[in-house]
């Protein structure tokens, strides 16, 4: 397990930590999309899945405008398709592309990791470290759920923490592609070794390192692309 890196000048001086800006009031849509993409990073809504917007109401609890607007945005984005005649299905996992979508997601998680390095407020940086270290917990004990539920949780204190909020709404898309794809081959994956790249990114941003959270946000990625080589070479 990686040792803390020490602190340094960065760490949490007024000029290099933003003023957190006030959290807008959840909508009923941003509601349904949260719960939708836990279906599809789960694989509990197949690719090649029909959706039946009355189904999902149901399942989710929430209304049918409200799912039906968080399943047009996305559609925008590509987790959902429309096709003519056979509606909304849920997008295929394509393998030959999934190494593209790892390449954009690690420019995008190096950036997210040294804004949030540089702007994390104390109870953030303190927040992103234990998150990891519950999915070092989890990974120790095998529970993929609860591994799972720490890693949903790091990655929304960390995009909080970055106020990079373009960085964010692009890295969403390739974040839920990684779990679809990791949920469906989850039989060759380590996630011993998934949850020790995540603490030593979660300690970069702790100590206000942005070089250490960048090694830490690299250091996931290749794990994920040595995860699906392995998967696509077989």
């Amino acid at each position: 397990m990686t040792p803390p890196h020490p602190q340094n000048k960065t760490m949490a001086s007024p000029k290099n930590t933003v003023a957190p800006r006030p959290q807008p009031k959840r909508r009923a849509a941003d509601e349904a999309y949260d719960a939708i993409e836990t279906l599809l990073s789960t694989m509990q809504l197949q690719p090649g899945s029909q959706i039946v917007e009355a189904e999902l109401a149901e399942r989710t609890g929430l209304g049918r405008t409200p799912v039906r607007e968080a399943l047009m945005r996305m559609v925008s984005i590509g987790l959902i398709v429309q096709q003519p005649r056979r509606g909304l299905l849920v997008s295929t996992i394509d393998l030959a592309d999934h190494l593209d979508v790892i390449q954009t997601r690690r420019v995008l998680e190096l950036l997210i990791a040294a804004c949030s390095a540089r702007r994390a407020t104390a109870q953030q940086r303190k927040e992103i470290v234990r998150c990891a270290e519950m999915m070092v917990e989890a990974a120790g004990r095998g529970d993929l759920n609860d591994y799972m539920q720490a890693d949903r949780a790091l990655d929304l204190v960390n995009h909080q923490a970055s106020h990079n909020y373009s960085a964010v709404r692009a890295v969403i898309p390739p974040i839920v592609q990684c779990r679809r794809f990791w949920y469906a081959y989850q039989h060759e994956g380590e996630i011993v070794e998934g949850a020790n790249a995540h603490l030593q990114l979660a300690r970069g941003i702790a100590t206000g390192d942005e070089a250490a959270a960048t090694a830490g946000a690299n250091r996931l990625m290749d794990y994920l692309e040595v995860f699906a080589r392995k998967i696509i070479d077989n």
